[in-house]
């Protein structure tokens, strides 16, 4: 994805960039389990990405189970993706990080967008996602909402069909 087309993103697109990356740090993550970065967070655990919550004010404790850091330059291991839940200013600073730790993609959050971080994040070579939120892109791509007409269109009373264990187990490896 290179500048200027930020405004909408094909399906496979996005879908590349979720089945390319594997350890997603998450900006601004919240230990309180109201707030979405919460959600978003043991969302994508759930779906087996190794996530990364950063949040200076709670370094060194756990958020959704997981060791919190103070930064990105603090992560231990190598990040794919910097998943942005800050406000669309400090969103620059994130990305300038996020290039130095070597990320290979920016994603800001739902209602975060900074077409100049996009632009820096670009010319250094990282993909850039603004103003969408991975969780409600897996979820849509895997079908796991689109059964209930946000994705088709079409809205049903008939109930989806489980996977045999109680609960709908959908992954991103399909081409629905």
């Amino acid at each position: 994805m290179s500048g200027g087309h930020h405004d909408s993103y094909s399906n496979r697109e996005i879908r590349e960039i979720l089945d390319s990356v594997r350890t997603i740090a998450v900006v601004g993550a919240s230990p309180k389990s109201s707030r979405p970065s919460y959600f978003v967070t043991k969302y994508l655990m759930a779906k087996g990405y190794d996530v990364i919550p950063v949040n200076p004010g709670h370094a060194g404790k756990e958020i959704a189970g997981a060791k919190v850091y103070g930064s990105l330059s603090e992560i231990d291991r190598p990040v794919d993706m910097v998943d942005v839940f800050r406000n669309s200013e400090d969103a620059f600073g994130v990305t300038k990080d996020a290039i130095e730790i070597g990320a290979k993609v920016v994603w800001m959050q739902l209602g975060v967008r900074n077409d100049e971080a996009a632009k820096l994040a670009e010319e250094a070579g990282l993909t850039v996602v603004m103003n969408r939120c991975p969780k409600i892109e897996y979820g849509r791509l895997s079908g796991e909402i689109g059964w209930t007409g946000v994705n088709s269109k079409v809205l049903s009373s008939r109930r989806p069909g489980m996977s045999g264990r109680g609960f709908q187990n959908r992954s991103l490896k399909s081409d629905s």
